[in-house]
């Protein structure tokens, strides 16, 4: 019988060594600056984009966008259906998602103020429900466009509500689902054409979307039935990523989606390249962005970050390919923002701005919307920046160089798996949690890297690491001290493709 799960692997260092050292706050590295607003703008970021010329492109979950530059505002567009992204195109053009369409706002005569506004794509039918959320687009190379859609809608003739335990939500009074609304849980293409190609599914809530440096498209999608926890999915043409209500758009399903096996819905599911346990590493992941500062940011240039809505946080993601698949590690970034994480957008100058909602799902903070950046003040902390997976264990390279006592101590890496059930309920708590003891620590001559043998892997676990007293060569300890590696396979040649 086949096993429903994924694995993550989580270390933690503990040491009675250097207690005197004052533990460091996030604050002291990246502060913190709250981005001013007219009283009159209600700024529930569903999207943002840089144009050219510098100006901020956002727009609003009330319809409108807004454009900022050296502090003054500047309404580009008002009427539109809650959209969740802008993409610049043009000097003075945008594309945004609206629940009905991708629509292309353009400014003819430059007077900072779109004039012209034209459907780009609509091929999925919007119905008027609530949950029926359009989240990107964002543009590859080739000048396609990207987007996901929100797996609400079931058509009429196959069910009078969900058939799984979760968003039982009523439909809003006037909601009559109508049989031709299509590809919810599809993430989608747009050719610079227009034309709609559906490209994978199998997507829940979907709301994020980006590229890495290679091209590659990335999805983050939110816990909920068939997800334990948040997921983090590399997006591959024709792949399925767990969530059946999407195959009743996919030519290759007959009938039901929602009796088909379990276990057959686990042969076809591409498993996730990173889960961010549930309630520790935020409940709500939102928009995954890559560092493409050269360093402006810090010291995870090329690294991925991602806000989590409802924890008011951001989060940071080292990846790698292990058998060709990626897999890898999240941490902790930074916490206290003032509301729900919903948008994340690197400036020219290289700081993180940061679009903030919480609106119908609640968050953490202090206001219900707002905009912030974080600015790295120059000094690293240390930090793991970046956590592979080896035949025998794991390597951890970190920022700064590490005192060889403490850093070779495996009583200071403390370690325990986990899975999450892949099944129709919704959730799932963390499943067979065992504590994996670390045999050996091993410096590198470089003193940045600490190789860890352990005394078992297994995939599709994730390792949870949590740091005890390891130690800078500058006496510095570190700012966070838990890592969770999404382990989904095991590695056989001791060298690694980190991403």
């Amino acid at each position: 019988m086949k096993r429903f799960s994924a694995t993550i692997l989580s270390i933690t260092l503990a040491s009675p060594l250097f207690l005197a050292m004052p533990t460091p706050q996030e604050e002291e590295f990246y502060h913190l600056e709250t981005i001013a607003v007219p009283a009159e703008i209600t700024l529930e970021v569903g999207g943002m984009g840089f144009m050219s010329d510098g100006r901020l492109m956002v727009c609003t979950r009330f319809g409108e966008v807004w454009s900022l530059r050296n502090g003054a505002w500047t309404q580009f567009a008002a009427g539109l259906d809650e959209p969740m992204g802008v993409c610049p195109t043009g000097p003075n053009q945008i594309v945004v998602s609206q629940r009905p369409e991708l629509t292309r706002l353009t400014d003819t005569d430059g007077d900072g103020k779109a004039d012209l506004f034209e459907t780009f794509a609509d091929d999925w039918n919007y119905s008027g429900h609530a949950y029926e959320w359009t989240f990107g687009p964002v543009r590859d190379r080739a000048g396609n466009f990207f987007g996901t859609l929100a797996c609400w809608f079931f058509p009429s003739m196959h069910y009078d509500k969900p058939p799984y335990s979760g968003w039982e939500i009523p439909p809003p009074a006037g909601y009559a689902p109508r049989p031709d609304t299509s590809w919810r849980g599809w993430c989608f293409q747009v050719t610079p054409a227009g034309e709609f190609i559906p490209w994978a599914t199998g997507l829940r809530s979907p709301n994020g979307l980006g590229f890495n440096p290679e091209g590659d498209l990335f999805v983050a999608d939110n816990q909920g039935e068939y997800l334990g926890a948040c997921e983090l999915h590399h997006i591959t043409r024709g792949a399925f990523h767990g969530h059946p209500n999407g195959l009743f758009w996919d030519p290759s399903v007959r009938g039901d989606p929602f009796s088909i096996p379990m276990e057959k819905l686990l042969e076809r599911r591409k498993l996730p390249a990173i889960y961010f346990p549930y309630g520790v590493m935020g409940q709500s992941a939102s928009q995954p962005l890559w560092d493409n500062t050269g360093g402006k940011f810090g010291p995870f240039a090329g690294q991925m970050f991602i806000g989590d809505q409802t924890k008011s946080t951001v989060m940071r993601v080292a990846l790698e390919k292990v058998a060709g698949e990626y897999q890898g590690a999240c941490f902790p970034f930074r916490t206290g923002l003032q509301c729900g994480v919903n948008r994340i957008e690197f400036g020219p100058e290289g700081s993180l701005w940061i679009g903030e909602t919480d609106r119908g799902w609640g968050s953490v903070g202090t206001k219900r919307d707002g905009l912030q950046r974080l600015v790295w003040r120059g000094s690293a902390p240390l930090e793991i920046a970046a956590m592979s997976l080896t035949p025998v264990g794991f390597d951890l390279r970190f920022t700064k160089e590490i005192d060889r006592a403490s850093g070779e101590n495996p009583l200071n890496y403390d370690f325990r798996r986990y899975h999450y059930h892949y099944h129709r309920t919704y959730g799932s708590p963390q499943v067979d949690v065992q504590p994996v003891a670390a045999k050996s620590a091993k410096l590198s001559e470089d003193r940045k890297t600490v190789s860890l043998v352990l005394g078992e892997l297994l995939p599709e676990k994730i390792y949870e690491l949590h740091l005890g007293d390891v130690r800078g060569l500058d006496g510095s300890v570190p700012l966070h001290r838990e890592a969770y590696y999404t382990l989904n396979r095991l590695q056989t040649s001791p060298h690694l493709s980190h991403e």
